[in-house]
């Protein structure tokens, strides 16, 4: 009995919640947690037999970058490309999970200035690592963690901000690391 070995190649939409929280290279700013979301296409290339494939997709995202105790208007507005090795196992096309990691590039297409005295980065790499279910071979169920490779932002030293009772002396550099719940619908 043969098993057709043909590679699959799907497209879809996906979807879903970004759950950011910056931290600082200043040893007392404290992130606080925010929440943005994600939407975009994407295609999903798997081996049916071995279960091994790619996930690519070209996500618009927007979070808030925030410290602890102070308001901010720092919208992080991106195009996210993650790609992604996926390894699919389960019970046939009907249900399965995975397990998936790769990098994530990041372009930055909002404000790159804003409260206070930063800059955000023109683009950023960071690394994704999740899993998941696969339901009635069209949804797919995703949680994953982002975490940055590099810094997002840069905010500038400025005797006129006031930190904590203290003057902000020296430059922050900014990291955004997201949790992320997906929902994918593939066609």
């Amino acid at each position: 009995m043969a098993a057709p070995a043909q590679a699959q190649l799907h497209f879809g939409v996906k979807g879903g919640l970004n759950l950011s929280k910056v931290s600082f290279s200043k040893s007392d700013l404290k992130g606080d947690n925010k929440t943005g979301w994600f939407i975009g296409p994407m295609a999903e290339f798997t081996l049916p037999i071995i279960g091994i494939g790619a996930d690519v997709a070209a996500l618009y995202s927007q979070t808030e970058l925030a410290a602890k105790g102070y308001s901010t208007d720092a919208k992080l507005k991106t195009i996210e490309i993650p790609v992604t090795l996926k390894w699919t196992f389960g019970l046939g096309s009907m249900l399965g999970a995975y397990i998936a990691a790769g990098p994530q590039f990041g372009f930055n297409i909002g404000n790159k200035k804003g409260f206070m005295n930063y800059d955000l980065k023109k683009n950023n790499t960071s690394f994704n690592v999740g899993a998941g279910v696969k339901l009635i071979r069209h949804l797919q169920l995703g949680v994953n963690y982002n975490f940055a490779l590099g810094h997002t932002a840069t905010l500038y030293a400025d005797p006129n901000i006031i930190l904590d009772g203290k003057p902000l002396t020296q430059d922050v550099k900014i990291k955004n690391n997201t949790w992320q719940v997906s929902l994918a619908y593939l066609f």
